[in-house]
């Protein structure tokens, strides 16, 4: 027969274990309902009976599009959003996912006014993605502009020499391994990545252009590469206005038709005082690491880079 001390210390344990799931369910549940961090339902009950105006945040080198695309069109068709602010804070980056946010802008324009507003850089894909919205205002100090393509590439053959390494390449096709590290470019290759280079070039003209309401004649003279400050960009018609966050939001809620202080409806990443616990807020200090790393993959970019 079980010892009766026995029996109670078994169910004991037992209540203790369904104490915890108790508590740990109640846990993720709470931490998930409750505006730690914020996040854009949170913002939305706080703000009932406001007009409101959704944020999306492009911030540091522009790798992917995925999520920023995803909150431009949640935005976009959101009823109870009358205007969306694109706040940037960017060098640029990729072309592809660059085209993929203006694209976005665009699709957005058709349901609600879009307004770009540039915090301390706004260059190159960051411009890019500027040009789709319905106007641009930017602080004097802003660095914009830098409109252009670049691929950056190495030769390391001497380096290779020196420690006795001789690469070796089998390949199907005469530009199969144009851009090698190992050789230096034949002048056929440099013709064809030129061409490859002037052709994204021209589409980011063209963009500017049509975004700008200017003729390619004239974006051509502006984009040799070069940052302007906002001042310049202003002065040059690039952008609509100069100021900071708060002139964007009343501007915005200008051409939305917004009477009063509007509400400003911000995606806040589910969990993410979590993961700031979890050390990601310090990796965030890294970020431009980070960035410098991922800017030099193989590809072309609207990037504005120093180096």
């Amino acid at each position: 027969m079980e010892n009766p001390a026995t029996n109670s210390h078994k169910k004991g344990l037992l209540a203790g274990f369904i104490l915890l799931i108790a508590l740990s369910a109640g846990f993720i549940v709470l931490v998930s309902i409750l505006p730690f961090g914020g996040g854009s339902s949170s913002e939305k009950i706080a703000s009932l009976g406001k007009d409101k105006i959704g944020v999306v945040e492009v911030f540091g080198a522009i790798m992917t599009s995925e999520e920023t695309v995803k909150q431009i069109k949640e935005y976009a068709n959101d009823k109870s959003i009358k205007a969306i602010i694109i706040r940037i804070d960017s060098p640029g980056g990729a072309v592809a996912p660059s085209q993929e946010i203006h694209d976005a802008i665009l699709a957005a324009r058709q349901k609600k006014k879009v307004v770009a507003s540039m915090a301390t850089l706004g260059a190159s894909g960051g411009y890019y993605i500027a040009v789709a919205a319905d106007k641009i205002i930017c602080n004097p100090g802003t660095l914009t502009g830098s409109i252009g393509v670049i691929m950056n590439l190495m030769n390391v053959q001497e380096l290779m020499g020196k420690i006795g390494v001789q690469p070796m390449v089998v390949k199907s096709g005469e530009f199969k391994d144009t851009g090698s590290a190992f050789r230096p470019m034949t002048e056929r290759e440099k013709k064809v990545v030129q061409d490859m280079i002037d052709d994204v070039y021209g589409q980011f003209v063209t963009a500017v252009a049509k975004g700008r309401n200017m003729t390619e004649e004239k974006v051509r003279v502006l984009a040799d590469g070069r940052v302007y400050t906002g001042n310049q960009a202003k002065n040059n018609g690039m952008v609509d206005a100069l100021g900071g966050m708060e002139e964007a939001v009343k501007l915005t809620a200008q051409l939305a038709g917004i009477s009063g202080e509007p509400a400003l409806v911000r995606h806040v990443e589910k969990m993410l005082w979590l993961k700031e616990i979890m050390s990601e807020k310090m990796t965030g200090k890294f970020d431009w690491l980070l960035n410098e790393v991922a800017v030099h993959k193989p590809g072309v970019y609207y990037l504005w880079s120093m180096n």
